[in-house]
Order: structure tokens, then sequence, then C-alpha cells
């Protein structure tokens, strides 16, 4: 039985995966129709794994394949998503349609793969599948932006690949097994600390954290919608971060030094992308932007250490891909309608597609902590965490603690700006036809606002008992007391009292006279889109230094990366000019230093 579910959730998908691609344009809803039974088999094959767990395969000392709390969550998570956004594919995507459901298919295959491999050998191949489908996937459409944004995030993926690999060597040359659930390292040298870096090098790269983040608002901005909700929203990070958590928690013996690593990387990645996020003018790409933040906070759960801020970090990486899906999905129900994605030309959407704007409006208040809201609960229990650290004599908590909580307000202002410029205020002249996305597209976006909800209200009864604290092994003790099913009743009383008193008033009718705009006709203005709501933030040196430097890539990994292999390939092509004597003195050289290190030893 084991054998079966193991290999058909990663096998199943990548068959079909590769019979989508060799169908014929014709035979387009036989592609859709062969996605969403698998997707929706994957699912169900998720659920039954989870309550067999724990389960392996082979039934022998070093199984190939294991199921365990960690896995088994993660796994559900993966198929939920793949689920979704197949559903929600189903009316968005319109050409390359077998191409598109191959790589979704194979995409699921590889990432129960890397969930479920027990081997790191295992693990290692289908993490290196998953970076050629994200490569694949973004550069779907074929632009010059999309094939740039693709060549990119493989580039940067694909290159720490090797650093994973070079890490996995590390811990066979320390422990002499590729078995992950064997592997127990401790901070006793050089070796392990470089292996646990260049582990964690792969897991931030696949997450998008800092310094290997660039990736994904270009990925964000360029790719088909469906694709970003796929990879770099939910996919992606629920598996960097699972490799993330399983070196941290079971594979090393974490000490103050490979914590503090942690924290730091988290606190930068809050602050530098959740700055960087409010000066956007593209949806996606801000978006993307808020998907780098959140990842600090799961990095600094992680890199505290104790169990209630590990236990945040995985139920926020849960969270994150609930609600950054939702975001993603409902700015593809707007691009879908108004064919941009500028802010600049968006505005008043509001009352056309209000089901949209509803789930957006859900997920900006989860995504920005405000209770009763998923995100709230697991940012609380990351606090909590923080300030869990201080009990440890960890003398920077504040530092983490403050950088968390004032990115939560610097994400909160970032949403009112990206609510207002595309559902509120005057809309444009262009989108006085605009109508509700159509309802394949809408199914998965209340889902997931609706669990955006669940979720907050009933996280101590659903979400953190059943996915969370089994895959944490120490006992979790609360710090402060929150009491979300009450303090949801009182939110409710409280809006409809408002409510009440409102209506109450408004009874006796109220004067209404023309709009007075320093004595201007208000047709006759500019439409305020909100673009430039925090553009007086430039103001400030250190912000201003901060986003020109983004905005030339002077920060950016990839192309620090391409101007240092020019430089190696300049000094290169000096050295090798093409004259034999400079190349006899070459040999003569390496012959000498041969014959130095032979004598020498």
């Amino acid at each position: 039985m084991h054998v079966n579910l193991f290999l058909s959730l990663i096998g199943v998908p990548i068959i079909a995966g590769a019979i989508c691609l060799f169908l014929p344009d014709r035979l387009k809803v036989a592609a859709k129709a062969l996605a969403l039974v698998v997707t929706s088999a994957a699912l169900a094959g998720a659920v039954r794994l989870f309550m067999m767990k724990p389960a392996h395969w082979p039934d022998n000392a070093s199984p190939l394949f294991l199921v365990d709390n960690l896995s088994g969550f993660i796994s559900l998570g993966i198929s939920l998503f793949a689920f979704l956004v197949t559903i929600y594919s189903l009316s968005y995507v319109a050409k390359d349609i077998g191409k598109y459901f191959g790589y979704v298919l194979m995409t699921l295959g590889g990432s129960f793969g890397v969930a479920l491999s027990n081997n790191f050998i295992a693990l290692l191949v289908f993490w290196g599948l998953l970076a050629i489908t994200l490569y694949l996937m973004v550069n779907l459409q074929g632009r010059n932006d999309s094939s740039e944004a693709a060549k990119k995030a493989l580039v940067i993926v694909g290159g720490t690949d090797s650093l994973l690999l070079f890490g996995i060597g590390i811990i066979w040359a320390i422990g002499g097994t590729f078995s992950i659930d064997k592997i127990n390292v401790e901070f006793n040298g050089p070796l392990p600390y470089i292996a646990f870096l260049s582990i964690v090098s792969a897991a931030f790269a696949k997450a998008g954290a800092m310094p290997f983040h660039s990736w994904l608002p270009d990925v964000a901005e360029s790719a088909p919608t469906p694709v970003t909700a796929y990879l770099p929203a939910s996919l992606d990070k629920l598996l960097g971060i699972y490799l993330l958590a399983r070196v941290s928690l079971d594979m090393f013996v974490m000490n103050n030094i490979s914590n503090l690593v942690l924290l730091i990387a988290g606190s930068v990645t809050i602050m530098f992308a959740t700055v960087l996020a409010l000066f956007q003018r593209d949806v996606k790409r801000m978006l993307g932007y808020c998907a780098v933040s959140q990842v600090g906070y799961i990095v600094i759960g992680i890199g505290t250490g104790n169990p209630i801020g590990i236990a945040g970090a995985l139920f926020h990486t849960l969270n994150h891909a609930v609600y950054k899906s939702c975001l993603f999905l409902s700015a593809g129900n707007v691009e879908k309608r108004t064919s941009t994605m500028d802010m600049s030309k968006l505005g008043g959407l509001g009352k056309y597609m209000p089901v949209t704007f509803a789930c957006f409006l859900t997920a900006s208040l989860s995504i920005s902590g405000i209770p009763p809201f998923n995100g709230f609960v697991s940012k609380w229990m990351v606090y909590q965490g923080i300030i869990e650290t201080a009990s440890a004599k960890d003398p920077l908590w504040i530092i983490w603690l403050v950088s968390a909580m004032f990115g939560s307000a610097l994400t909160m202002a970032g949403f009112m700006k990206l609510l207002h410029a595309i559902f509120l205020g005057r809309p444009s002249k262009d989108l006085e036809n605009v109508k509700e996305a159509p309802g394949a597209m809408i199914l998965p976006v209340v889902f997931l606002a609706a669990t955006c909800i669940v979720f907050g209200v009933f996280a101590f009864k659903l979400p953190l008992p059943m996915l969370i604290l089994p895959s944490v092994k120490t006992p979790i003790a609360y710090i402060g007391t929150w009491g979300s099913i009450f303090a949801t009743i009182l939110i409710i009383v409280g809006v409809t009292a408002g409510a009440f008193i409102y209506l109450l008033f408004r009874r006796g009718g109220f004067r209404t006279v023309p709009t007075f705009i320093g004595g201007g006709d208000p047709d006759q203005l500019d439409r305020i889109s909100g673009v430039e709501f925090y553009d007086t933030m430039k103001e400030i040196k250190a912000v201003d230094i901060l986003y020109r430097k983004e905005e030339a890539k002077e920060l950016d990994i990839y192309t620090i990366a391409q101007r240092s292999m020019t430089v190696c390939t300049r000094m290169l092509q000096g050295l090798h000019n093409g004259i034999l004597p400079t190349y006899m003195v070459w040999c003569l050289l390496g012959m000498i230093a041969m014959f130095l290190i032979l004598f020498l030893r």
C-alpha cells in the first residue's frame, strides 16, 4: 500500500504531465480534464498519506521515501494549491494549454518528490527538476521580459543547487549517510557551518529570502498569474521553508551562531522588501516584494530556536501560501478583465468586481497581521518566539522584534496603497464596462479568502493542533492569551453596532452638496491613482539610496555574479592571447608548481 501511494503521488503527475506536452492543440479539453483529474486524485492521495503517517518505503533501515508530521502537512499544501490553480487556469489559460498543464503536473510530481524523499540524492534530483519546470513555466509566454526573468530564476535557483550538492557532500563526509532521518550534525568545526550555510542558501533561493530574492519580483511581474500563484507564492515557499525547517530542526544541532544567521537574514529580508514594495507601480511586482518580506517572518521564527517561534514560522508558511495565492489570483482576475497591472491605469473596480475586491481585502488584512485573520495568529506566535529569546539572554532580541512589527506596519501601508489604486477611488474611463471574473476563476479565490478567515478564527481548533503542532516536537507554552473566537465575536458586535448607528442617523437624511476641491470641478481634475502615496519617503537619504541601488540592480546577486564573471573572463582573455610563447610559459610555471607541491609533500 505504501509503495503504491508514494510512487503514485510522484510518478503519476510526472507521467501525466509528459502526456500533456504531446497533446495537440485540438485536444486542449483533454489536457484540462487530465490535469483536473490528476490534481484531484493527488489531493485525495495526499490526505490519505497524511492520515497514514508515519509511513515509509521501502521497509528497511534506510527508506527512500518517508512521510512524517512535517512532510505530511507540506504534501497536503502542495496538492491543495495545485488543485486550486488548476481550477483557476481552466478559464485563464488560452494558449499553449498542453504545455502549461504538462508543466503544472510535472511540478506537482517533483514537489511531492522533494517533500517525501528521505534520501538526499533523490531530493536533489527532484529539486533540480523543479528548477527546470520553473524556467519553462515562467518562459511560457515567450516575451523578452519573461524570458529574462526565467533565466534569472534558473541561474539563481540552479546556482544554489550546486551549493546544495556541496553541502550534501560535506554531510556525507561527516556522517557517511544520505538518509535524512539519520543525519544529526553538531557544529564542532568549520565543515558543519559550511554545510549548513550551503543548504540554507538553496532553501533561501527557493523561498525568495535575501540575498537570493531578486528573481521573485521579476517572475511575479512577467510570468502568467497562475504561475506566480502556483510557484513563488505557494509551492516554492512551502518547499524552500520545508528544507530550511528540516535542516534546522532535524539535521543540525542548532546553536547561537546558526540561529543568529537566520535571525539576521530574516530581519534584513523583512525591512528591505517592505520598504521597496511601497514604491512599486506594477501590482504583481509589488506583490512579489511582499512575498519576499513574509519569508523574513518565517526565517526569524525558525531562528528563534524555541517551540513557539518555530510553530509560528511553520504556521506562517501555510498562511503565507494561502493569502499570497489569494492575492495573486485576485490580481489575475483584474488583469483578465482590464489587461493591465499598471496601478496608474486602474481604480474604482470595487463596484465592478465586488467578489474579487472582498477576497483581495481579506487577504490584504491577513498579510498585514490584522485580527482575526490567520496572518495575525502566526505573526503573534513569531513575536512570542522573539520575546522568548530575551529569556535566553539574547541582547539583540529587541532588534528582531522591532523589525518584525515595523515590517507589519509597512505592509499594511503598502496594501492601503494597493487597495486604493485597484479597487477604490475614481475609475479610469477605460474601465467602465468591466465585469466580474468567470466562475472558475472566482471559486479558488473565494476558497482561499475563506481559509484566511477560518484559519484565523479557529486557529487553535483546526490548523495548529492538526497540522502545525505535531511537527514541533517540544510542547508549546504561550506567553500571552488570544481568544480568537471570543475576539471575533467582539469584532462582529462592534461592526454591527457601528452599522446600526450609521443606519439610525442616516434615516434622518443628509444634505447633499457638490464636492468642493479648492474651488475646482472634481470631474475636471486629474484622477488620483495613489501610486505616489509614499514617494515622499525617498526624501530619506538611506531609503533613496536603497531604492536607487535596487532599481539599478546593484543589489541583485544575479547582476553581481554577471559582472564578476565578466571581469574574470576578461582576465582570462588577456592571459590566453593565442601567442605560443605565452602558453609555453604557463606550461613551465605549472610544471614548477607541481614539482614544488610534490617536493614539499
